[in-house]
This record gives C-alpha cells, structure tokens and sequence, in this order.
C-alpha cells in the first residue's frame, strides 16, 4: 500500500493471463460502456500526490507513470532497461555514472528534455525537504557533460543506484513547470510521458490524455485515460461487471479465483515483491517498551490472515520485507514463529504489563484492511491485549505514519527488485520512512555495508544479519507478502496489457477494441 518508498536482479515475473469472449448479464462479463479511446481504471485510493519530488504513496505510481518517465526502467522481467537514458556506463570502481540521453523528447509544456534538466530535478532531489533525499544521499553531484550526456558521481560505491532511478527519484519533471508551479508540481505535474495531465477532481479523479508528440513510435494508442480512486474492491467489481471500469487494481480476494476462471475478463498476475505489515510507535507508550512489542509478535497468526483474510490468493505468510523474487530472500529470517500465548505473557511480565493492555491500531477503509484488523483482535485478545480499530481515509493515514502520530498502523510496502529499497529507508536512523522512529546502531552498520558492495551473497549475508536483529525488537510486524499489488483484472476488450513485478501500471501500448 505505502510509499506506498530496482538493481539488476533478473526477477522470474510469471504473468498468468485468461481471456475469453465477454459473457452476458447476469454477473458475466459486460462490454464496456466507455469508448474505446478512453479507458477507465480503478485504483485502491486516491493518489495523495502527483510531484515525484513530494510522493510518498504507492498509488501516486499508477498515475505518475503515465504523465512521467525516468532515466531508466525495468521490463516485465525486472531487469533495468534504457527510457530517457538511451545508455549509460559505469566505471570500474562504481563511483561514475556516465548517461547518454534520447535526443529530440519534449516536456508537455514544450520545454526540452537534455542535460540541465536532468541535472535540475536530481539537484531538486537532493535538497533536505524532498522525500527522495535519502534516496539519492551518495550523490557527490551531477554534471551536463554536454546537452545529451550527464555524469552522475558518488560519494561511495551505491549497489541500488541504477534500481534506484527507476523509481521516482529517476523521473524526470518540466524545469520550467516546476518554477511557475512555485517549487513544486502537485496541481499540473508536466513530464515527458506518453500522457499529458488534464484535469483533477478530488475525490473523485484525475484523467489524462495522449501526447501526441510522445518519442515512442506508435505511442500511446489510447486518447485518454481517467483514474478514479475507489478504496472498497468490492465498489471497484461491481464496476468491472457493470461496464463502468476497463481495469481495475483490487479484486476482492473471495472473488479472484472465479474472476480469473470464469474466462469472462482478463486476470494478470505476477509474484509480488511487497509486503504488508504494520508499524509499532517505538517513540511512545505503550511501544517505546520493547517487551510489549515481542508480546504482540509472539502472538500475530500469519497462516490464519492469509487463510481468511487473503483466502490464500493474496500474499503468503511472511516475517521479512524480501519475497522469494530478491536474491536477499531467506528461508530462515522469513520463516516466523507460532503463537504462543505463554510466550506473549512472558513478554507481558517483563514488561511491566502481566495482565495485558491496550493500543490503537489505524488502517485504512478496504474491507480487506478492516478484516485483518479483526483477526489481530483475536489474535491478541487471549494474552489480553485490547486492540481497538480505528479507520483513516488513505492520505490521513499516510500523514499520520509520516509525523508519527499513531500507535500501530497498518502500511505495507508494493516492493522493489533490489533490497535495499526494501528496508535501508525503513529501518536506518531518520529514513526517510522510518515511521516507527527505531534506532539501532549495528542495523545502521549492516545496511549501510550492504548498499556499499556489490557482491550479492556478502549483501544477502548482512540482510539476515539484520533481520535477526529486528525480529528481536520488532519496530515493525511483518505479515505476509502481498500478491495484490500485482493482480489486475480487466474488460477481455482491453489489449496489450502487461504485468510488471513492481506493480505499477504501464498504460502505453494498451488499447481497447470496439
């Protein structure tokens, strides 16, 4: 869900596909009712932010990666491929990156895209309130060698840095907009994508439409595309099945495996490289006292979430932020203990808590969400431990993660191909998404070590290292890794549709046949 915040890590991205002719009423599948240059998707929230130098949410992907593109990507294998950057080499001793860049791309606003633009949005970047800073934190700086070659030097070798400019700190926004837009571009976001911002409604959507000067040949093939957040996968069904949607981001879990085999829409999946999970306010009572956190570890029931929750069909049970998909992977650290009431009391009495006590935990509004909340209530309640549930719309939630204003709260992460991505952020002093405010020295140490190498079996050695760690103080619980942020399901009209292992949505080369 969050940050909801890739290396050239060959990912196996199996993408199951079923097809058939549209039904017929009655449940089945319906053409759609909007025309065929327009496509309707429905994303599970609405996207908070549209500056790339400001996002923080997962969803704000879906519809940045339309209006936005970055200096490098990764295909539907998860390995990095050229975008903006036609090429680029690294010296021998990981310190100098050297980009060749596509000649001939405009911004929407007619402003070139070259080397001083490149140079202004990683510089923009850099500065201390931008959410990618701890991204970007090596670079020693950026230089236009010439209008079409940029060097990017570091501070020290950085394993993640390619991975890393695939993802919003790699996305390249309009100079000019972003002075007239008095810093920042959340109101009319101007990139070079293969669409062009139209419009935002609160609450309601954002659409955007083609850009006719876009530097693919024979791209986009859609005239517009309009993104309606709508955070009850149960709504969004409803809506694939009525024709009011093309596509759609979250299919209810009790629904999937009859969606995907009824043959009456399109189902993609690819295996997940995220995970879901929540945090624990390491900063406040009643989880600044680390026995009270381990008495709740001790107790989450993975199997039964993924059981009833997901219906087996969503994630599978997990205590790390590495999928079976990251070389970092580990049976080991990933494995995860049963519940053990006896073993929570134990923590309880450390803790200065023998009979129990109680915390908020805040999620967001999907039924989903809500039901996993439920089935950690009665996870907790034999030791007991009282949890009440309060629901937040999504950007309040992510406002309250962020400042800290929480006691637990449920964010996942949709992953990234390399693993620093997946937890150097997370868990490092003052990351930038450190939301539990956990500080521990010796997790600085490994995985500042980790990003500095490029050697994967010393690299996935320090991230067992670690885990090891954080299974023992428990700032954040790990519930499973999520599958949902790579299933999508859509009308059989809708084509040349592929699924990628990060789980953002690449609308270019998709079109919709009458």
């Amino acid at each position: 869900m969050k940050h909801m915040r890739i290396g050239a890590v060959v990912l196996a991205a199996i993408a199951l596909s079923v097809a058939a002719a549209c039904g017929s009423g009655g449940g089945g599948g319906t053409q759609s009712n909007t025309p065929p240059g327009t496509l309707e998707v429905g994303l599970e929230a609405e996207p908070p932010e549209l500056d790339p130098n400001l996002s923080s949410a997962y969803v704000d992907r879906q519809v940045m990666s339309s209006i936005y593109d970055r200096l490098v990507d990764i295909d539907e294998n998860g390995e990095i491929v050229p975008m903006l950057a036609e090429s680029y080499e690294v010296s021998d001793d990981g310190l100098e990156y050297t980009f060749r860049l596509r000649q001939g791309v405009q911004f929407h606003d007619g402003e070139p895209f070259d080397a001083e633009a490149v140079v202004f949005n990683l510089e923009r970047y850099q500065e201390e309130d931008s959410v990618r800073s701890t991204e970007i934190e090596p670079v020693e700086s950026v230089e236009a060698v010439d209008d079409s070659t940029v060097r990017i030097t570091l501070k020290r070798p950085f394993a993640p840095f390619l991975a890393v400019l695939t993802d919003r700190a790699g996305i390249m926004v309009s100079p000019k907009a972003v002075e007239e837009g008095g810093g920042r571009v959340s109101k009319k976001p101007v990139g070079t994508g293969p669409f062009e911002f139209v419009e935002r409604v609160r609450g309601d959507h954002i659409t955007v439409k083609k850009n006719p000067d876009y530097w693919k040949d024979g791209q986009p093939k859609l005239d517009e595309i309009v993104y309606n957040g709508i955070d009850d996968e149960n709504v969004q069904y409803q809506n694939l099945q009525s024709g009011e949607l093309d596509l759609i981001d979250s299919i209810p879990f009790v629904n999937f495996k009859t969606l995907q085999e009824g043959g009456d829409y399109t189902v993609s999946q690819v295996p997940g490289l995220g995970y879901q999970g929540f945090y624990l306010n390491t900063q406040q009572p009643p989880f600044d006292n680390k026995a009270l956190r381990r008495a709740v570890y001790s107790l989450v029931d993975r199997d039964a979430i993924v059981k009833a929750v997901l219906r087996n069909v969503g994630g599978t049970p997990a205590n790390s932020p590495f999928s079976e998909q990251s070389f970092a992977y580990s049976e080991k650290t990933d494995s995860y203990p049963e519940p053990s009431v006896a073993e929570a009391k134990r923590f309880l009495e450390e803790g200065g808590e023998p009979n129990g006590f109680s915390f908020t935990y805040k999620t967001d509004p999907s039924p989903a969400s809500q039901q996993m909340g439920q089935v950690l209530q009665n996870n907790l309640k034999p030791a007991g431990i009282d949890v009440k549930l309060e629901q937040l719309e999504f950007g309040t939630l992510l406002e309250d993660s962020s400042s800290g204003d929480f006691e637990a709260l449920h964010l996942g992460w949709s992953g990234r191909v390399d693993p620093d991505l997946n937890i150097y952020d997370f868990m490092t002093t003052d990351g930038d998404f450190n939301d539990s405010g956990y500080s521990n020295p010796e997790v600085d140490e490994l995985l500042n070590e980790a990003r500095t190498t490029s050697d994967e079996a010393r690299r996935k050695e320090l991230y067992t290292q670690t885990m090891e760690i954080l299974h023992e103080d428990v700032p954040y619980v790990y519930l499973y890794h999520s599958n949902t942020t790579t299933d999508f399901a859509m009308q059989s009209n809708v084509k040349g549709f592929t699924a990628y292992p990060d789980g953002i949505l690449r609308l270019a080369n998709v079109s919709k046949q009458q």
